[in-house]
């Protein structure tokens, strides 16, 4: 059919299989051999769900089954989401209790409407992201509030009794209750309980029927023939009657408006929350957010106006979706249709349903909402204190207050976390060593109190090191530094402040803060030799100083974090290249190659050369030891720019080379024949002569490919490279612009494509 012909829903749909043919069908009827299966199953998990859901929230029970079906036909049809299947939800039971009992129901009515109207506006303005910004460890928290809450008010209806208005008061009341249970009922509760726990043990054919249905089902039936003189559930009329227009309060308006923030944000969240979690349950289209809100307004809006309960993305239901194999967003419509199609055609067989059944499968899905593995990972992360303030506010409290609390406390730990600088001080361990004062973090006015009392802790006189790791540093942080450095070399102690952070101690005099980006830069470079030399000429320590000074700074900053990499290397390596540079101390194979330890063998020797036989031992047994001994899957040859070695070879050919003895004329011939094949018009100096590269770094190119050409020749590393058990590259690693060119036989290639060769 034609592009512009198809239906917006295909454009959320997974891939299909190929077919030889072009389907003609329609976009809702492409996959309905797999979403017409899928619908009936969700649709015998939702039916229970939404009485007990409705049950629980002192709401008319046909209110669960309307909110079901305008979940599944209206969410289904306008949201975002392709298999999220929308409905009543026990997240927003104690809410929608708590409207029910000091409204009534149908200003709880208006409240979702006016709710989904909130929706709507957020999804209009593109702002579903943003709700995605609240803490998971307060949403886990909530429900698991939720959850509990949801207990204690179930146990009372199990035991044949009735529910308080607060959770509290239903914790207060539970030993009267326990003292007189209508035994019918909690026998029946706790049969719905036993079945539930236990139905995952069954075969998987028993499995096929959801838990939920078989247990309502069985214990109904059981209760029909056993206890007919239980409660059950009673309403009169069918769905059509069941219609509630809503009101407008009478009164506490400033009550009704945070009630509508209320169940519109927690229905948001639960619902984008919900449909992240279905993304990653199949491959097809990702959810548009956004869109998912406009859906869910909606269905709000329509479930409100219909006198339902308020609509959210459920989990459980969509999980079931995604597993029972629903392939588009006509499963969840079509689980609607079923809904209403049952509400109006069945409803009399709802009656027979007791209310301890209910309450047993509400007890069952008020556990699930307290997950331990929740509780375990706010154990790890450190965020347990927010996880138990939320839960124990949201069952003490209300929803809204305990969940308001949470973010609070939530947003303080991260501000704690963020602000507070770690800053600590070390007394040597040695006579003639300095104190050592490690600050860490955002450096602000919020850590002056520690800097200030750690600082004082360093004695009068005692010389004195500052290890400053800061990613913030402000104008107040420094300015008490400073102070301090000044008073304490009053006393005749010397003061050092080393840098290791992203932001410079010098800015923070007269600039204003800024978070700096992290710079990962794992070898900083030593103090300059001529530095050193200087100092050692001012009376200061030899050059070998600057050597040991490393080796100490290594070992305050750098040891710990390389122990982890080198622990697995202490029996052996196991290196994958040969890499062979120059001598030269301007060339890091390890930096250039972002490498670790064991990841290089290296060969380093003047003008980065190779030999065709085994006429030079030191380059031969390199070469043996790695292709042979470690088998090495590559081997690389590295030049550089304004390379000694070739200064040197083009000065003897033209009869100005340096005396610099025997022994270096006679290892230069081994790169004399680059010097023979560049002159001649090698295809690697043409092309380094056109990106502009001096008649030195031409020749130093020329060099690698020559050598390159080398490795072909060997005995050993021949064999090698023609069987294709190993490969050999070519670099050139221009100084000036810390760039490294891949040279190859027959040219050159920049290797960073933001950045010209020259």
């Amino acid at each position: 059919m034609p592009q512009a012909a198809k239906s917006a829903n295909d454009a959320h749909s997974p891939p299909t299989e190929p077919s030889s043919k072009p389907s003609n069908k329609p976009g809702f009827l492409r996959n309905l051999g797999a979403d017409l299966p899928a619908s009936l199953v969700v649709f015998l998990v939702a039916l229970p769900l939404s009485l007990g859901i409705a049950a629980a929230s002192g709401a008319p029970i046909m209110a669960g089954l309307i909110a079901a079906a305008v979940g599944g036909i209206v969410a289904g049809t306008l949201g975002g989401s392709v298999l999220q299947v929308s409905g009543p939800a026990a997240g927003l039971t104690v809410v929608v209790a708590g409207l029910v009992a000091e409204f009534g129901w149908q200003v709880t009515c208006a409240i979702t409407a006016a709710a989904g109207v909130v929706q709507l506006l957020l999804g209009l303005s593109r702002v579903g992201r943003a709700a995605l910004a609240v803490s998971p460890v307060v949403v886990k928290a909530m429900l698991a509030g939720i959850g509990i809450t949801i207990i204690l008010q179930q146990i009372h209806v199990l035991l044949g009794g009735e529910a308080a208005g607060s959770a509290v008061e239903n914790l207060a009341k539970l030993p009267a209750a326990l003292t007189n249970v209508e035994l019918h009922s909690a026998l029946l509760g706790l049969t719905v309980v036993a079945i539930l726990l236990g139905w995952k043990y069954l075969p998987t054919a028993v499995r096929r029927i959801p838990g939920p249905l078989a247990a309502v089902v069985a214990v109904t039936a059981v209760s029909v023939a056993v206890a007919p003189g239980v409660e059950r559930i009673s309403f009169s009329g069918s769905i059509v009657d069941a219609v509630t227009l809503p009101s407008l309060p009478e009164g506490n308006w400033r009550g009704a408006v945070m009630a509508v923030v209320t169940v519109a944000l927690i229905a948001s969240i639960e619902s984008l929350l919900s449909a992240v979690a279905v993304d990653k349950m199949h491959t097809g289209a990702r959810t548009k957010l956004n869109r998912e809100l406009v859906g869910q307004g909606s269905a709000n809006m329509v479930s409100g106006m219909l006198g339902g309960l308020p609509v959210t993305g459920v989990i459980v239901r969509s999980a079931t979706n995604v597993e029972a194999g629903a392939k588009s967003r006509a499963s969840a419509v079509l689980h609607g249709v079923w809904v209403l199609a049952f509400s109006a055609f069945f409803a009399g067989l709802i009656q027979l349903i007791p209310l301890s059944v209910l309450a047993g499968l509400l007890l069952v899905i008020g556990a699930k909402l307290v997950k331990i593995a929740d509780i375990r990972t706010s154990l790890r992360t450190g965020d347990f204190l927010v996880y138990g303030v939320t839960l124990v506010c949201v069952v003490a409290l209300n929803l809204l207050e305990g969940v308001i609390i949470g973010l609070a406390l939530a947003a303080l730990c991260v501000l704690w976390r963020v602000l507070r600088a770690q800053i600590h001080a070390y007394a040597p361990v040695s006579s003639g060593l300095p104190w050592r004062i490690t600050v860490a973090g955002s450096c602000s006015f919020f850590s002056l109190p520690r800097l200030n009392r750690v600082l004082q802790s360093v004695p009068e006189g005692q010389d004195a090191m500052v290890e400053l790791n800061a990613d913030y540093l402000d104008h107040a942080f420094r300015e008490a530094l400073v102070a301090w450095e000044s008073q304490h070399r009053s006393t005749g102690a010397a003061v050092t402040i080393e840098e290791h952070g992203t932001t410079a101690f010098t800015d923070a005099a007269d600039k204003a803060p800024q978070r700096q980006d992290p710079t990962e830069f794992p070898l900083p470079p030593r103090a300059s030799r001529n530095a050193a030399l200087e100092e050692a000429d001012d009376g200061g320590q030899p050059p070998l100083r600057s050597i040991l000074l490393g080796i100490d700074k290594y070992h305050r900053r750098h040891a710990d974090k390389v122990r982890p990499l080198v622990q697995d290397l202490t029996d052996g390596q196991n290196p994958d290249t040969l890499f062979v540079a120059c001598v030269d101390s301007r060339v890091n194979p390890n930096l250039i190659t972002s490498s670790g330890p064991g990841d290089l063998l290296t060969l380093r020797n003047i003008g980065n050369v190779v030999c065709s036989d085994d006429s030079e031992a030191s380059i031969d047994s390199a070469l043996s030891f790695a292709v042979k001994g470690l088998a090495v899957e590559s081997i690389v040859v590295c030049g550089h720019s304004n390379c000694g070695a070739m200064k040197a070879v083009l000065a003897d050919a033209e009869g100005s080379a340096p005396t610099l003895g025997r022994g270096f004329a006679a290892w230069l011939e081994h790169a004399r024949p680059g010097y023979r094949a560049f002159v001649q018009g090698h295809p690697v100096a043409l092309a380094a002569e056109a990106q502009g590269f001096s008649r030195l770094d031409q020749l130093s190119m020329v060099n690698v490919a020559v050598q390159l050409a080398k490795l072909e020749e060997h005995p050993v590393t021949g064999p090698a490279l023609a069987s294709g058990k190993v490969q050999a590259t070519g670099l050139f690693y221009d100084i000036c612009t810390a760039r490294v060119v891949l040279v190859t036989r027959n040219g050159i290639e920049q290797l960073d494509p933001s950045v010209a060769v020259r």
